[in-house]
């Protein structure tokens, strides 16, 4: 608490208005405005980032979300933002929350989302994903823990860029909405008024879905006017560089359960005999694609929309990383069949994302498994429809030779069918994308440059999904402006936040904020 008091403190300093300068700011003395700002706080914004990541915050863990709603709206009122919470049954609400600048002619919305991927604590390094954790470097390159820098009347606590914070939803999405929240705190501060109204959505079940957002938004769509939303989800590109992406895939979830007997046999007694659904379904799953990666399933790839002229010409101009990417990640030959990872991202994938049978390691039994499970998704790019996806995977199961069906086989289905497989839709949503030529689309690219280097990768659609189809059918146009590192073990273990990236990100919003126009 004692970090919302001092922020409130700053807080009760109304919004400097525009007229109060004749020639605003440019987004590169914008950016060293906020720079100064931030190593007079660093201790105060890291702080109040803990406290938040310390709220656990799985989307299913619904008091506990709830707590983080409350926490938010906190944040929210301490800067003057007027907030609603938009509610969701048994769900975590849509925290809502606006600021208007006189004789501002735009209005911005950001969007991000304050839940956050399950978690194991076993497989954490210090074993408690939603306890802060400070490390000098990243795990991978030796990096140790060290205890937070306090102030003190001698000293200034200062932050290295190359620290680490290690939580659940330390990148994913929590930093985003704190490095926006300081950017305030640092345009008030310095007194940089706002170029556009503010609008924030934060979301609480991004992570399970989204399965409520658009009805919940439709039941407020008088909250939701604005001129532009930028999502803060995501990474930075791959090569660490600023990032503006104007799309982003769907994603469609698919479950896959393959029969053998009605019970784990003995191995001994019945192998070679009893048919081994593990063995089945590893068969299916590899007849799926080819060497190269590429996906064999009939019509697959036929509704995907070509790319126009833009974005082509982004394309041809983003980093070749790839190389270096593969010598990170210990892969010798990539998939593809030789094309670069931003060519494959434009396309749709399928990918096994979980295999279960029986037991491994010091568990492992000598059985002949009853059931076999994948858990699959596939993401989608523009002109895919989600349920025609599902439909050609199921047909492909189909047509390999298994009975498919919706729920656990009856002993008759059992007796009359050689191969059984339970396919199960879990639900999914269309990808999304802006034209990159629209005067807004150019405005934002400038305004990031500016602030934070021509390096700036601007890039046709992210591979990672997000909701932004909902916004696209309300009327929004969208743009994502991530700002976190790209090597933040997102929706694994040890996800962690790089306080480079985090302190560039701040200065990117409040540039945003206070210049952009078009």
């Amino acid at each position: 608490m004692r970090n919302i008091v001092v922020t409130l403190l700053i807080a009760l300093l109304p919004y400097p208005a525009l007229a109060q300068k004749s020639t605003p700011p440019v987004p590169r003395q914008v950016a060293q405005e906020v720079r100064d700002y931030r190593m007079d706080n660093e201790d105060r914004i890291i702080r109040e980032l803990s406290e938040f990541l310390s709220i656990p915050n799985i989307a299913s863990d619904t008091p506990n979300i709830q707590k983080n709603a409350a926490h938010l709206i906190e944040m929210l009122e301490a800067r003057g933002i007027e907030t609603h919470l938009l509610p969701i049954s048994g769900r975590g609400p849509v925290v809502f929350g606006k600021l208007i600048t006189p004789e501002a002619k735009r209005t911005v919305t950001f969007y991000a989302h304050y839940d956050g991927q399950p978690v194991d604590p076993a497989a954490w390094t210090d074993g408690k994903p939603f306890e802060p954790v400070l490390r000098n470097a990243a795990i991978e390159a030796g990096g140790k823990q060290i205890p937070f820098p306090e102030n003190s009347a001698q000293h200034r606590a200062v932050y290295n860029d190359d620290w680490r914070l290690y939580a659940r939803s330390s990148s994913d999405d929590k930093s985003p909405i704190v490095a926006l929240l300081a950017a305030l705190d640092a345009l008030r501060a310095k007194k940089i008024p706002l170029a556009v109204n503010l609008k924030v959505i934060f979301e609480g079940e991004e992570e399970a879905g989204s399965s409520s957002l658009r009805r919940t938004l439709e039941l407020h769509k008088n909250l939701l006017g604005a001129d532009l939303l930028i999502t803060a989800d995501g990474p930075v590109h791959q090569s660490g560089r600023p990032l503006v992406f104007f799309g982003n895939r769907g994603d469609v979830g698919i479950d896959v359960t393959v029969y053998g007997a009605v019970r784990a046999l003995h191995s001994g007694h019945y192998g070679n005999w009893a048919p081994n659904p593990a063995t089945e379904l590893s068969q299916l799953l590899a007849s799926m694609k080819d060497a190269d990666g590429r996906v064999l399933i009939a019509g697959y790839y036929d509704d995907v929309a070509p790319l126009g002229e833009a974005e082509k010409k982004a394309l041809a101009e983003m980093p070749d990383n790839d190389a270096d990417l593969q010598r990170e990640l210990g892969i010798a030959k990539p998939e593809g069949g030789g094309k670069k990872l931003v060519e494959l991202i434009m396309q749709p994938s399928l990918n096994i994302r979980g295999l279960r049978s029986a037991y491994v390691g010091e568990q492992a039994q000598n059985v002949v498994p009853e059931k076999a499970e994948a858990s699959l998704e596939a993401r989608l790019v523009t002109g895919e429809d989600p349920k025609k996806k599902f439909e050609q995977i199921a047909a492909f199961i189909e047509k390999q030779g298994f009975f498919v069906i919706d729920q656990e086989p009856t002993m008759e289905e059992r007796r009359a069918h050689a191969r059984i497989a339970k396919v199960i839709y879990e639900g999914g949503y269309r990808a999304s994308r802006t034209p990159m030529d629209l005067p807004m689309s150019k405005a934002i690219v400038d305004v990031v440059r500016a602030a934070a280097g021509n390096n700036t990768v601007v890039m046709p659609s992210s591979g990672g999904s997000v909701p932004m189809y909902i916004f696209e059918d309300l009327g929004l146009l969208w743009v994502g402006v991530p700002i976190v590192n790209y090597d933040n073990h997102q929706h694994s273990s040890d996800e962690n936040l790089r306080l480079g990236q985090f302190w560039r990100g701040m200065e990117i919003y409040a540039a945003i904020l206070a210049d952009l126009n078009w």
